[in-house]
């Protein structure tokens, strides 16, 4: 699923578009349009204009317009990928394909020469809108520090896994790539938020900030330590203990009892 690892390598697989003129627009989904934005509205928007700038808060793509015109926002959801002249910016996603079908483009820009940029979702989670709401995420996990990581839990209630997945909290965290870090600071995913002390969330921060690193070196949010253990039935990487299965803040999760506490 894209975390803001793929997100981050979306946005610079937008930036080769850059500066080149919009000719025109194709969004056949209406549902995938957000906030009450239709096709042609988008296509007014649009079109003559062209993305200067390809930013991301968390795992939110946005593509700045010239002149007075609108950033666009895009949400890919589990299996969104973002696509370029027709490669798309990563090989595969967890649970997504590595196949790219007609059918799954749901919105698509054109530009001269038969360039294009299109968003490629066969399970239409994600969404395209226009100036989207950038004051309602929290801070950008890739360029969180600790102060502001701490600030961003204080007062926080229930399972610390569910507030770190709290794009309103800490902008760009997934199911994946939270797995990780928790397993990496050795606490427990189902512990309540306001239990953690001072500590601790140093030491979270930390581990956070690692499996970015690591991760967005090996290639995406599916390359963690823990990851080939996401399965019933199987051990801790480190102890070798057994893994425990469960259901935290919506999301399946697996832990170890023996090593995160």
């Amino acid at each position: 699923m894209p975390e803001i690892l793929e997100v981050e390598f979306y946005r610079r697989h937008a930036e080769g578009v850059l500066g080149l003129p919009v000719l025109g627009v194709d969004a056949p989904d209406p549902w995938y349009l957000k906030g009450g934005l239709t096709a042609a509205a988008l296509h007014d928007a649009v079109v003559g204009r062209a993305f200067v700038a390809a930013r991301r808060i968390g795992k939110l793509l946005l593509l700045d317009t010239d002149g007075d015109g609108p950033t666009v926002g895009i949400r890919f959801g589990m299996t969104g990928r973002l696509v370029v002249d027709g490669r798309a910016a990563i090989d595969r996603l967890e649970y997504g394909s590595t196949r790219l079908e007609a059918a799954w483009q749901r919105v698509q820009f054109r530009f001269a020469d038969e360039r294009a940029m299109t968003v490629d979702d066969p399970r239409r989670l994600g969404g395209v809108e226009l100036d989207p709401d950038e004051g309602a995420l929290g801070p950008d996990a890739l360029s969180l520090t600790k102060t502001r990581f701490i600030a961003a839990l204080a007062g926080a209630h229930g399972p610390i896994k569910a507030r770190l997945m709290d794009q309103g909290r800490v902008a760009g965290l997934g199911n994946l790539l939270t797995d990780e870090a928790m397993w990496r600071a050795r606490i427990d995913p189902a512990r309540d938020a306001s239990e953690i002390d001072v500590a601790e969330y140093a030491a979270l921060h930390r581990a956070i900030r690692q499996t970015l690193r690591v991760l967005g070196k090996r290639g995406g949010s599916h390359t963690g330590d823990l990851h080939p253990a996401r399965a019933r039935g199987t051990s801790c990487p480190r102890c070798g203990g057994p893994l425990e299965r469960r259901t935290i803040g919506g999301r399946t999760t697996f832990s170890c009892p023996r090593c995160q506490r």
